[in-house]
């Protein structure tokens, strides 16, 4: 894009993250990657747990899940167990922690899926711009 003279900068640089390395924004790669094991571990446990191999209802239950399990960890810990495999956490851009509060209103944005897929130039989706956090990489 500098060729038409604009210089819109790394993704990130807007919010005064590096543009590669640690506390860089997360790739959307390694980020579809942390929510397919995220979804997939959901998918498991109502299948195992809630529905009892009851295979209409499990898509259900794990979308309940896959909320729970979001809302405890990143408000919490900072990170689904997908997105520490993935070397992802999620960060408030204010204070650097998610409080439970902000974790709640993230995924219920997630889970509603359409404000996940509006991205902005940095790559962050409406539920994470809407909630001020972001993914980077640990």
């Amino acid at each position: 894009m500098e060729e038409a003279g604009a210089d819109f900068g790394h993704r990130g640089e807007q919010l005064g993250l590096p543009a590669d390395g640690p506390n860089s924004i997360a790739r959307p790669g390694r980020r579809l990657g942390a929510l397919a094991v995220d979804w997939g571990l959901s998918v498991l446990i109502a299948y195992g747990l809630v529905t009892d191999g009851y295979s209409p209802a499990t898509s259900n239950w794990a979308l309940g899940v896959f909320c729970v399990m979001s809302v405890l960890t990143v408000g919490t810990i900072g990170f689904t167990p997908g997105k520490r495999l993935f070397g992802i956490r999620v960060v408030a851009l204010e204070t650097g922690t998610v409080n439970p509060l902000r974790a709640v209103l993230r995924t219920v944005l997630l889970c509603l899926a359409v404000p996940a897929l509006i991205w902005d130039r940095d790559g962050r989706g409406l539920h994470d711009r809407l909630a001020k956090t972001v993914e980077v990489r640990v």
